[in-house]
């Protein structure tokens, strides 16, 4: 099946995904400052003290649904839009939800190894490892079927780049390991989910977007 040429269906879980982030910053928002470190901390973001010493792994997951304001929120979301339903078309609904949390907990707990290593308790939070594990995935999509991959794929590709120079460029600090560790991710589920088809396509005051 050419998954690029295929009927499009209507892509539920990216829809349902991006609906949760926006509803989780909301809700956040109206209880609390969603760029206050310390109330981030408090709602679940991610920092080794907490997850290793205390025993709090779930922050391991609930990170990913949180954002260090509007504008962060705003980046994630419009790279999962413009990027997610070609994943799922491709391997389908349940595959892709597994390769988004999946991609996700990947970079976190690289990002999670890499602040053991520096003995820095960064705070992180954000959807960028899930979403960089949904950009492995296209990439993976688009090597086993380079004949296939229409303009549109491209210009999306020139989007994702833009948008995340831009945001590198205005946050103060990236969690490149959970961008790294969300993209190997990502590529190794999408091969193995696609491997028998043809597919187309930290100092607590301290703290990272993802």
């Amino acid at each position: 099946t050419d998954h690029f040429r295929q009927k499009k269906k209507i892509p539920i879980i990216t829809i349902l995904l991006v609906a949760i982030n926006i509803i989780v910053f909301i809700i956040a928002q109206i209880f609390g400052n969603t760029e206050d470190v310390d109330y981030m901390i408090k709602i679940g973001a991610s920092n080794y003290e907490d997850v290793l010493m205390n025993g709090q792994f779930y922050r391991l997951f609930t990170s990913m649904f949180l954002h260090f304001g509007i504008y962060h929120l705003a980046n994630n979301m419009a790279v999962l839009l413009f990027m997610g339903d070609m994943v799922e078309n491709a391997v389908g609904h349940w595959k892709y939800l597994a390769i988004y949390l999946g991609s996700g907990l990947v970079g976190n707990l690289l990002s999670l190894y890499m602040d053991i290593q520096s003995q820095s308790n960064i705070v992180s939070a954000g959807a960028s490892g899930a979403i960089y594990g949904i950009i492995g995935g296209v990439f993976v999509l688009m090597i086993k079927n380079k004949k296939q991959v229409r303009e549109i794929v491209i210009r999306r590709l020139v989007f994702v780049i833009v948008v995340t120079i831009y945001y590198g460029s205005q946050a103060a600090q990236i969690d490149n390991a959970a961008h790294v560790g969300g993209l190997i991710g990502g590529i190794v589920m999408t091969v193995l989910f696609t491997v028998h088809k043809k597919t187309t396509y930290r100092n607590r005051k301290e703290y990272v977007t993802r």
